[in-house]
Formats: structure tokens, C-alpha cells, sequence
């Protein structure tokens, strides 16, 4: 937890510096933030990017989850989600003992429809159930893979695993889903699957794309793209590969290297054109439009938001595409339209978002940092702009 809550980013980055015993202007020249745009934050008058929270993490030598805030106990405590946190870290800690006494394993049928279940679940953000469920799932699967150690048990125990990464990363604990990527690791090298190599990768740059890391983020993607080397041709191979394209352009745009995001992105877009919409291969939601999406992010990303806002426009959103990620691409619209100046249309797609994805959003950084921005921003806001911030717990 955050040595000090605050009140917002600002307020945790001013704590951070003078922990540090740095001045504003120490600050700015280490971490190349403007002291103009660090006072503003620090104020609560401007709201903190990706980018420049990031900058100043390293600058502080501080996880970027200190200055968000993460996870946000409170409100955790208030959805009764804290109490699940620990059942699946102590699940994730029993990998190597052997199988469970305690515990008589389903058919591997039946855990693999349990599996599948619990994906379709983190998609429809029903997080609490997932979180409530998964750690006895853990359980089983490993018992599973410790008696019949083949190479459908270890795909059952890294796709469980996997799960576990999605919801701890939901609920701001990036500890743990980098436990359960290690895990996942340790499982899909056991199933012999390149496939599932590869998408570990890609999840891990994901995890040092939220850290800040760009470099290794990058190398990360290289090395889930040497992995795919071995994998069957077909269009699961294809879905990981266009994936893995779709990561690596956000962290080319977080980079500010344009160039770059846009040769991923086009190479994803030509991949989808093979695929077709793939939303439930390996639950990547991969197809179309989810290129089309990851090209708003990036375009906010590089800091070109009425680009993104333009771009938004374009994207037809499908009738049942997963509710997790279109919340987050209103989430990320939001951002954009804040930033253009368009406060009432970027708080419209917050409550869109919080309309989808209820749990998810309430615990999405981004979200907090626009509704910081739309405060900020002085400007006459609906009746329920307050409502929302006392929710979301800002």
C-alpha cells in the first residue's frame, strides 16, 4: 500500500518529492517534466498522464503505483473485494508442494469448463465472482497437474493462472499479477505450448507497460514473438501474433516513437483483415475492432487527442463486444475528450464506462485522473459529476 493516500496523484507525487527532499524545480530538470506541468499537478489543476506519472516514478525511484494510489484499499474494503485478495495469493503460493490432500480434483472436463466460465466472467467484469472463485480452482488445477502431469492438465493450471493476472491487475495489485505471471510461466513451459509462451510475454509487457518500463516492455515482445516461432500455423497463431503487435504499439505511442506504433498497428490491421473478429481466441478480444481501438490509445498516447477524439468517431463498435474492453476504450475517450476541452462528452464516457464495467472502472487509474481533470477544470458539470467522484472514492 502507498505510504500516504492523498487526495489524488498530485498530492502523492508532492509527498514522493519531499520524501526525497527535492524542490519542484529538482524535480522537474531530473524527471524532463516541465515545472510549469508539475506545479499544476501537484495542485490538483491538471491532471497527471500516463507518461507523466511515469517520468516521474523513475525520477522519484518509486513504483508508478505509489503516485496512482494502488490499490485502493478503501473502496475495496467498501465492494468487500479486499477479503478475496488474499485466498488467491496463498492458491498461487502452493504451486510446488505437491498435490493437496485436502483436496479431490473434478474431471479435468469439468475444471476446464469451470476455466472457460471464469474468463467469459473477467470479460463481463464480474470481478467479485471471479475473485471468489478462482482461488479453489487454483487449487484443483494444481492438484490436477502434480497427479497427471500432462500436457492438457499444465495448459488448465497457465490458463487459470492467467486469470488470476487478470484480476489482480483489475484490482491494482501488481505484485501479485507478476506472481501469477511467473506462475503461468512455470506452467506453459510444462505444457510444451509456444503458443501460451508467447502470450505470457505479451501480458508481462503489459505489466512493465503500466511500471513504466518501456525497454523492457519492448524486449518482452520480441521475446513472445520468438516464442510464436514454434507455434502451429493457424489462426490462433495469427490472433497471439496481431496481439502481441497491438502491445507493442502502445508501448511505442507511451515511448512518444510514433513511427513504430503505427508499423505495429498496420501489421496488426492486416492480420485482422486474415482473422476476422476473434474475441475468444485465448479471450484477447483480437479482431478489427479491437485494432481500431488500440489506435485511439495510442493516438492519446502520443499525446494527439483531438486525433483520438476524430478516431473514436471512426470505430463501430459491434453489438456484444466484451464489455471490459470497450469500458476501457471509453475510459481512454474520456481522457482524450478532457483533454480537448469537451468536459461534458468526457464525462458521458466515464459514465458509459461505469455503466459496463462497474467494478473495473471504479479501480481504473485512468478514470480517476479524468475525473481529477474534470474537476479541475472549473467548468458547470451535470448533477451527478459529485455523485460519481464520491464513488469512485476521489
Amino acid at each position: 500500500m502507498p505510504p500516504y493516500p492523498g487526495e489524488h496523484t498530485g498530492a502523492r507525487i508532492k509527498h514522493a518529492r519531499k520524501v526525497r527532499r527535492l524542490t519542484q524545480r529538482e524535480l522537474a530538470d531530473l524527471s524532463h517534466v516541465s515545472y510549469s506541468a508539475l506545479t499544476k499537478v501537484e495542485q490538483g489543476v491538471m491532471p497527471a498522464s500516463p507518461s507523466v506519472v511515469a517520468a516521474l516514478a523513475r525520477a522519484l525511484s518509486v513504483p508508478v503505483s505509489d503516485l496512482n494510489g494502488q490499490p485502493y484499499v478503501q473502496e475495496l474494503r467498501q465492494d468487500q473485494l479486499d477479503g478475496l485478495i488474499n485466498p488467491i495469493r496463498e492458491a498461487l503460493n502452493v504451486y510446488d508442494l505437491g498435490p493437496d490432500p485436502d483436496v479431490v480434483p473434478r474431471p479435468i472436463e469439468d475444471l476446464e469448463a469451470d476455466a472457460d466460465k471464469l474468463c467469459a466472467l473477467v470479460r463481463a467484469t464480474n470481478i467479485k465472482q471471479v475473485a471468489a472463485d478462482l482461488p479453489s480452482l487454483i487449487r484443483e488445477a494444481t492438484t490436477v497437474v502434480h497427479t497427471a502431469p500432462v500436457d492438457r492438465s499444465w495448459r488448465l493450471l497457465a490458463s487459470v493462472y492467467r486469470t488470476a493476472y487478470d484480476v489482480t491487475t483489475k484490482l491494482g495489485f501488481p505484485d501479485l499479477c507478476t506472481v501469477a505471471l511467473d506462475r503461468m510461466d512455470w506452467a506453459a513451459q510444462r505444457a510444451s505450448d509456444p503458443v501460451l509462451g508467447g502470450m505470457r510475454q505479451y501480458l508481462r509487457a503489459l505489466a512493465y507497460l503500466r511500471a513504466s518500463d518501456y525497454k523492457t516492455g519492448k524486449r518482452l515482445i520480441g521475446l513472445g514473438m520468438s516464442a510464436l516461432q514454434q507455434a502451429e500455423a493457424g489462426r490462433v497463431l495469427d490472433v497471439v501474433t496481431g496481439q502481441l503487435h497491438l502491445g507493442a504499439a502502445v508501448l511505442a505511442g507511451r515511448d512518444k516513437d510514433k513511427d513504430t506504433a503505427e508499423g505495429h498497428l498496420g501489421e496488426a490491421a492486416r492480420i485482422a483483415e486474415r482473422t476476422g473478429p476473434a474475441e475468444k481466441v485465448h479471450w484477447l478480444s483480437f479482431g478489427p475492432t479491437n485494432v481500431g481501438v488500440h489506435r485511439v490509445s495510442v493516438l492519446a498516447e502520443l499525446d494527439l487527442y483531438p486525433e483520438a477524439v476524430e478516431q473514436a468517431q471512426e470505430v463501430l463498435i459491434p453489438e456484444g463486444w466484451p464489455p471490459s474492453r470497450l469500458a476501457h476504450h471509453h475510459s481512454e475517450v474520456a481522457r482524450a475528450q478532457m483533454w480537448t476541452g469537451r468536459t461534458d462528452a468526457a464525462f458521458k464516457s466515464l459514465l458509459a464506462a461505469r455503466k459496463l464495467a462497474p467494478q473495473q472502472t471504479r479501480y481504473h487509474p485512468t478514470v480517476r485522473e479524468t475525473y481529477t481533470g474534470l474537476e479541475a477544470a472549473k467548468r458547470q458539470m451535470p448533477h451527478d459529476f459529485l455523485n460519481f467522484g464520491a464513488w469512485l472514492g476521489v
